[in-house]
């Protein structure tokens, strides 16, 4: 539908009368969902060693299970715990499956010179060989067998891929981001890689990961200027170009691409954006010295850029709330600063049948849902879009809303209605008009066939702030889809994601933190708010310092957390002198507000 804004008084008038009616041995059953370990770029650990001489079988297979976490050389470590025959055979690079770090070696048979045992863990994750990384649950459990050659226990027969024991892999792996642009070209998007790389080897590394392109389920949300033709050109070196220890330390890098001549200046900046956010997020010091076929890819940054020269793409930088903190308190807007708690000006501070409020990141345009007064069997709800200062008109009703979200740009608020139709009203800033879509979620609803899958009702929707992930949650759980754009200018959700995986209670709200963080709020008293990485690998509780349980509802940007629990809004304070955060009464907002951040 579209709404001419000449139509906003007479629509608010409709609205306003409808309103006005109604003033060991054995894995445990179940486990909350574990990290992989902090984020540590320090030089990789080589500390795990070769076969100790005369190793009982299990042992023998529990150290194999630490030594496959180096992938050094084809896994050249791992291989000395098999037999010759074995080592030909294993295929290493058919994957990489995290489990938990007791892991249990069940023996099924053995002789003098020969054994079977089943190797029976709790999954945590799988590693593809681009270094993406999924969650996962359930139980691997895999049949190997053993035989004696010289007096000593070596591997005979092990199935295809890599296992490795969870605190092993957090010693060699370390979590990095990509960056790739956004199709809009005004954020860069993170794309999380687990990598085992000497620090001398990180960069090009990283930059080679960043030629080959994101990972295939984002790749429809972003585009990549590094990709063919452009193309690595020669050793990646220091400044001054010497090609050794490049990123220990200081002394920058130089970098040189093959047919970036060829691209325009927009190009040509968003591939050094690419270069020195992914670099500079994995301490790889600049200054970057970038070139195209041999010459500065911009003149005026001959002598290196820096991150201060890209940070305006900066993902963090977009999602920094730029309006304040804002409450619906008895069913209206409010605006809550240091002189106090104030109306919001224009319609939505002045009505009262408000339910939740989803403003614009440059805080000019709100998205709300209200009742709607309507007797039976009309819809109970309304979505009303609307200027901050000004009128709100409505665009669609229905029983239920999720609370409005926007991405960064401010172009569309999206919603889901009755928990199973996702929907974005798109606002055309050049003349006021606001067109109703639906986004095609068919590759959410089959993909419902996997266990892991997402599964209606959705209660709840948020926007990534570069605009290229959703946060949802379906049925109780947590999950992240990929927002692609379709040829005919509508958008789909696609490539669910279970986050958070093996949660005891239902999850009932989230936001996004940054572009690579989710916080998620859920019933109970245990660990009632946490974080979680866009790709599952890092669930990590906040304090509960002061919150009454339950929690009803998570606003969040990169320097602000806020919740409504069951007697107050909170924020949450980080303590200086090292000990617990704490979540801080907000006064004045009362019992039933609902905190509202941007986005």
């Amino acid at each position: 539908m579209r709404t001419p804004a000449r139509g906003l008084c007479r629509a608010l008038l409709v609205l306003g009368c409808l309103i006005g009616v109604s003033a060991c041995a054995s894995l445990p059953d179940s486990s909350a969902p574990q990290a992989l370990g902090s984020l540590d770029h320090q030089p990789t650990s080589t500390a795990l060693n070769p076969p100790v001489a005369g190793r009982e079988p299990e042992q023998l297979l529990l150290d194999f299970l630490q030594a496959t976490a180096d992938p050094a050389n084809r896994h050249q470590l791992a291989r000395q715990f098999l037999s010759p025959a074995a080592n030909v055979q294993w295929d290493d690079g058919a994957g990489t499956t995290v489990v938990d770090s007791q892991p249990n070696t069940l023996r099924e048979s053995r002789t003098g010179d020969s054994a079977t045992y089943v190797i029976r863990a709790r999954r945590i994750g799988e590693l593809a060989s681009d270094g993406s990384y999924r969650a996962s649950d359930g139980t691997l459990e895999t049949k190997i067998d053993l035989e004696k050659i010289g007096g000593e226990w070596r591997i005979k027969d092990l199935p295809s891929g890599v296992i490795v024991e969870q605190a092993a892999f957090a010693k060699f792996y370390h979590r990095y981001s990509l960056f790739f642009p956004n199709p809009a070209g005004v954020g860069m998007v993170p794309d999380l890689r687990w990598i085992a790389a000497r620090k001398d080897q990180l960069a090009h590394r990283l930059l080679s990961l960043l030629s080959e392109g994101p990972q295939a389920a984002l790749a429809p949300a972003v585009h990549n200027p590094m990709g063919a033709p452009v193309a690595l050109r020669g050793p990646v070196t220091k400044a001054n170009g010497d090609p050794d220890n490049v990123g220990v330390g200081g002394g920058g890098v130089a970098v040189d691409f093959s047919g970036a001549a060829g691209l325009d200046p927009a190009a040509r900046d968003l591939l050094a954006t690419q270069v020195v956010l992914t670099l500079g997020g994995a301490d790889v010091l600049g200054p970057y010295q970038i070139n195209a076929d041999g010459k500065p890819l911009n003149e005026k940054f001959a002598a290196g850029w820096q991150r201060a020269d890209v940070e305006a793409r900066s993902p963090d930088v977009i999602a920094r709330n730029r309006t304040g903190l804002h409450a619906v308190r008895d069913g209206s807007l409010v605006a809550v600063n240091g002189s106090g708690i104030t109306p919001a000006p224009g319609f939505f501070g002045s009505t009262h049948a408000l339910q939740s409020v989803g403003l614009s990141p440059d805080g000019t345009l709100v998205a709300a849902v209200a009742r709607s007064g309507r007797p039976d069997p009309e819809p109970e709800r309304t979505l009303i879009i609307g200027t901050y200062d000004g009128q709100g008109f409505p665009v669609a009703t229905g029983g239920t809303f999720t609370r409005p979200t926007w991405p960064a740009d401010g172009s569309s608020a999206w919603s889901v209605v009755d928990g199973d139709r996702v929907i974005r009203a798109v606002h055309d800033r050049a003349n006021g008009n606001v067109s109703v879509q639906d986004v095609d979620i068919s590759d959410l609803i089959a993909a419902a066939i996997n266990a892991n899958s997402p599964r209606t009702p959705i209660t709840e929707l948020r926007i990534s702030p570069t605009g290229a992930r959703a946060a949802i949650i379906a049925n109780g759980k947590v999950y992240v889809a990929v927002v692609v754009p379709q040829p005919n200018g509508k958008f789909a959700l696609s490539s669910p994601l279970p986050l958070a995986i093996g949660l005891s209670t239902p999850a009932v709200s989230l936001d996004w933190l940054t572009d690579e963080r989710v916080i998620v709020a859920r019933d109970g008293t245990v660990d009632p708010v946490a974080g979680v990485l866009v790709d599952g690998s890092e669930f990590r509780p906040q304090s509960s310092q002061n919150l009454t349980p339950p929690v009803r509802v998570v606003s969040a940007s990169p320097d602000q957390e806020y919740v409504a629990d069951s007697r107050a809004v909170l924020e949450l304070t980080r303590n200086p002198e090292g000990r617990e955060d704490y979540w801080r009464e907000v006064p004045g907002l009362g019992a039933n507000a609902v905190p509202v951040l941007p986005g």
